[in-house]
């Protein structure tokens, strides 16, 4: 595993999916408040580095029906009001941005990659549920565009133990340097 280092202002932590709507779920290998926990820790860390603090959530209400064989919710279900705000545990401050989605991918049809590059950012930290839903596509997508990625194991998670082993033993090593919160903090220190 190779060192880790990257210049914070030229860096931005992207937060995928820490809202009301979606940290109620049960995850695994980690809760949600372990992740928004963890978050919170790199994106003060960050700021205080002078780095950039991005919160995306999905448009619960908006989100794009697809054709597939499952859906991710009943679509007939009521929402709670909140279900798409960024939890409060989730640590978004004044002068954090925030992006809104309208499925897994971050990148499609928002308006991130704009911000970002408008910041002059080079390298993305990413956290976040679901970890091989959101946070992967995410990655990918980036990846694609151009950006470096850090992908932080203890600050994402999933639903299934199984699910977050695959991405981040298979998928997220080829795409990313893979890291743990300490790692990251102990970077940015």
């Amino acid at each position: 595993m190779s060192s880790l280092s990257f210049d914070p202002k030229k860096t931005a932590l992207v937060v995928i999916d820490l809202q009301n709507g979606i940290v109620a779920l049960d995850t695994k290998p980690h809760s949600p408040s372990q992740v928004m926990q963890n978050s919170r820790a790199l994106a003060e860390a960050l700021r205080a580095k002078g780095g950039t603090v991005l919160y995306v959530h999905v448009d619960m209400e908006k989100y794009r029906r697809l054709t597939s064989d499952q859906q991710m919710r009943d679509p007939n279900a009521a929402l709670p009001a909140n279900a798409s705000e960024i939890a409060e545990g989730a640590g978004m401050q004044p002068g954090d941005l925030l992006v809104t989605k309208y499925g897994w991918d971050a990148f499609a049809q928002t308006s991130l990659e704009q911000q970002l590059r408008e910041r002059g950012i080079e390298t993305v930290v990413l956290t976040g549920i679901a970890t091989n839903m959101g946070v992967e596509s995410t990655l990918r997508h980036g990846t694609g565009l151009g950006f470096h990625f850090v992908t932080v194991e203890d600050a994402c998670s999933t639903f299934t133990p199984e699910a977050q082993n695959f991405a981040f033993g298979f998928i997220f090593p080829r795409l990313s340097n893979v890291r743990s919160t300490a790692q990251v903090l102990e970077a940015l220190a």
